[in-house]
């Protein structure tokens, strides 16, 4: 494509980014005047280059998104949003029982303030829903996503709060689900869950309408030939089981990836105001 504009477009390894940007880096779809050129990092990552304002389209985790909404402008599609996709709090079996009663709301808060609980990442929305859920964590600890579980099997650390997919293999690291922050969430609000979303820096928002339709046009190519990205998903997977991958996909890519809506804004309101109520934001 001869003298097209070149934009770099941020987002994660993860198996639903590379599945619905695929048509649109390998321009499966007619992307002109544009020629989008990957920057693939993981998303605490991302979020962090965020705030240096890096990449002109990028993907945010909403916690980050939320900080940073006077340099960005959220696009209404590309975001991870939706039902029974939360972080699962995850711990160790010891001795084959469980450490802890897997009932939502009852962990104790002495516990939760006491234990080395593994994080995958400061900005991320996983992170910003602990605190909603229980309060401040003095003992976080801020690693890569994909170290959290190996980390916890070990006794490195007494939790971690898993996101991508290290929901569906916990088990494999003898861990149990202490609460799905995603299954609370929906049962205090009724509303889907924003977890990450896709953002325009706003010195480039000329851009915005032309991105956004694109950005849609990439995602419905993905759902109506969803085979198209294998080599590309598997290339970038942490987990490289066709099952995970398509459960990934499945779970994280739906109706609100195409479109927020008016159900996915007020979840994202929801979010701001619980944050905001309690001084997180």
């Amino acid at each position: 494509m001869s003298n097209a504009i070149e934009l770099d477009i941020g987002f994660s390894p993860c198996p639903n980014d590379t599945f619905i940007f695929d048509a649109l880096i390998h321009q499966r779809i007619d992307t002109a005047p544009f020629r989008f050129q990957p920057q693939i990092a993981d998303v605490e990552e991302l979020n962090k280059r965020g705030f240096a304002g890096t990449h002109p389209i990028t993907k945010l985790s909403f916690y980050a998104y939320l900080l940073l909404k006077d340099r960005y402008d959220l696009l209404d599609s590309g975001a991870a949003l939706g039902y029974g996709c939360g972080p699962l709090l995850v711990a160790r079996k010891i001795g084959g029982h469980d450490p802890l009663s897997p009932e939502i709301g009852i962990v104790s808060p002495d516990w939760i303030r006491d234990a080395r609980i593994a994080v995958p990442g400061r900005y991320t929305t996983a992170y910003l829903l602990l605190q909603i859920w229980r309060g401040k964590c003095g003992r976080a600890e801020f690693v890569r996503f994909d170290e959290i579980l190996p980390g916890v099997a070990s006794g490195k650390y007494d939790a971690g709060l898993i996101i991508h997919e290290g929901r569906f293999v916990y088990q494999k690291y003898h861990c149990r689900k202490i609460v799905d922050l995603g299954q609370w969430w929906e049962s205090e609000t009724g509303l889907p869950l924003p977890l990450g979303c896709i953002a325009l820096r706003r010195d480039m928002f000329r851009y915005k309408e032309a991105v956004e339709t694109l950005l849609r046009q990439s995602v419905r190519q993905a759902m109506k030939n969803p085979g198209a990205a294998n080599e590309f998903i598997k290339l970038h997977a942490q987990e490289l089981d066709d099952q995970v991958i398509s459960d990934h996909i499945s779970l994280y890519v739906n109706e609100f990836t195409l479109s927020l809506g008016q159900t996915g804004m007020r979840a994202i309101e929801a979010l701001e105001e619980r944050a905001r109520c309690q001084g997180i934001l």
